[in-house]
């Protein structure tokens, strides 16, 4: 094989994340991302030993991109939100992952077209927790993720469906002294850390689901990139 040839292969091996030696990719798309689970994330194994096949077999992830494209679709400042549930609790390492149900809720504001990159984008994140959406539903998203203050990190709301705020957490949250994030998040993410639930709500007929919680150690804050 020539020079060129093994320069080529070497390229290949290393991935088309690097457009040249030493040189990351930039990504396609880029954003903020907030998911909330039913059960604590960040707690100590007594804890989660207590609520493993009893809580946690909701969550919310929400996705709400800075900018960018997907399928080369601009989806500047758009967002999505999906509303999944399995079996059982998701993240127990000691089960196979499970196929979930879920819903979309899609930020009014999309194009038809805009719709359809939200939904593959979704999908792609989601992965088996979106192995059947049951429904997909346009609604006013106000979405307001960022970095913890002592007012608060996150505020999600969609339509009259879904209401999330979260909050740093404090020494209150350290009940045993031994917390740490006991689940990973539920897709591949960036940077994520642990956020408490001040409150989250949600409600809708198609998934046969109504779910309030307040004050729990169940979500993360990260950000995405792809």
């Amino acid at each position: 094989m020539n020079r060129l040839g093994l320069a080529v292969a070497a390229l290949a091996v290393a991935g088309a994340g690097w457009v040249g030696a030493g040189i990351p990719a930039t990504p396609s798309i880029t954003g903020n991302y907030l998911e909330v689970r039913s059960c604590d994330v960040y707690t100590a194994a007594c804890f989660a030993n207590g609520e493993m096949g009893v809580t946690g077999k909701e969550a919310m992830m929400v996705w709400n991109v800075a900018e960018g494209a997907w399928n080369g679709v601009s989806l500047d400042g758009l967002s999505v939100i999906a509303v999944v549930r399995t079996p059982d609790t998701m993240g127990n390492v000691e089960l196979v992952p499970q196929d979930g149900r879920g819903m979309l809720l899609m930020d009014a504001q999309a194009t038809p077209e805009q719709r359809a990159a939200l939904r593959d984008m979704a999908k792609h994140y989601a992965g088996h927790l979106l192995t059947e959406i049951v429904s997909e539903v346009p609604v006013p998203v106000e979405a307001s993720m960022a970095t913890c203050t002592k007012a608060g990190c996150a505020s999600v709301k969609a339509g009259d469906i879904v209401e999330i705020t979260t909050r740093c957490l404090g020494e209150g949250d350290h009940i045993c002294g031994h917390e740490t994030p006991f689940y990973p998040p539920l897709t591949d993410v960036n940077g994520a850390y642990p956020v408490a639930t001040s409150y989250a709500s949600f409600a809708d007929a198609s998934l046969d689901l109504s779910w309030q919680t307040v004050e729990t150690r169940g979500a993360f804050l990260a950000t995405f990139a792809n």
